[in-house]
């Protein structure tokens, strides 16, 4: 969509893939080829995407390392009436990602924010683990170190709520370990590539699911892929851990 300055710009937030590109809506594909512009965490990756669809949108990088002069120069070019698209590297736009910035900047300045929605980890992770969704809670990630990370897994465990959250390979395996100090034999599902080929739920007590992956890096080295964590209440006995199911998406 060209600019036209005698309206301000649309700032779309375009939900992409977690993993199988089937899951790009025919609304969102529509719009990333008509937008003046996309932002995108990763413009390597988001270029693939939009050369998958035959597009040849001009791509803006956007990501936590960008600082006030790029939002700035994304709202100036909504202002003078361009619409843009803002991506992350899979999932939905601004949840626990720094494109958060970018549309509260936009609102306060009274432009127009339009989520276009699609796929995003957590959603799929708590609708697939089997564990109450009426009340929930999604943190982001925990933090980094061992004592501000239990601290905080202290305040989740008090809200009474099933509890979502998401970790790096890198730290998988300790926060399980913190989890499990926490929360004790809660029940908890850990799901893993969501949406791709190799998708997996581990299902169990944190200690147990721990220990499953502990053995897996002993035996093929660190854990691969981005993992979500869904913390449940109570103190019942839980399924065994390895309940896996492979889909051939592909």
């Amino acid at each position: 969509m060209a600019g036209d300055e005698s309206r301000p710009g649309t700032l779309y937030l375009v939900g992409t893939p977690v993993g199988n590109l089937e899951d790009l809506s025919p609304r969102a594909a529509r719009l990333l080829g008509e937008v003046s512009l996309v932002a995108a965490e990763d413009t390597r990756r988001t270029r693939q995407l939009l050369t998958h669809l035959g597009l040849r949108t001009p791509l803006l990088s956007y990501h936590q390392h960008s600082g006030d002069a790029r939002v700035e120069e994304i709202c100036r070019r909504l202002e003078s009436g361009e619409d843009v698209a803002l991506v992350t590297d899979a999932g939905m736009p601004a949840v626990s990602d720094p494109g958060w910035r970018l549309v509260a900047t936009a609102v306060a300045r009274g432009l127009t924010v339009s989520p276009v929605p699609g796929p995003t980890a957590l959603i799929l992770a708590l609708a697939g683990s089997g564990l109450p969704t009426a009340s929930f809670v999604f943190d982001g990630f925990p933090p980094r170190r061992p004592g501000p990370r239990r601290r905080r897994l202290e305040t989740l465990r008090d809200i009474g709520a099933t509890v979502v959250l998401y970790e790096s390979p890198h730290r998988i395996i300790a926060t399980l370990r913190d989890v499990a100090a926490v929360f004790g034999d809660a029940p908890v599902v850990v799901g893993r590539e969501l949406t791709k080929l190799h998708e997996e739920f581990l299902r169990g007590t944190a200690s147990g699911i721990a220990a499953e992956l502990e053995a897996r890096a002993r035996r093929d080295g660190r854990p691969k892929g981005e993992f979500t964590l869904v913390i449940g209440r109570g103190r019942k006995p839980t399924p065994p851990v390895g309940d896996r199911r492979r889909l051939s998406l592909y």
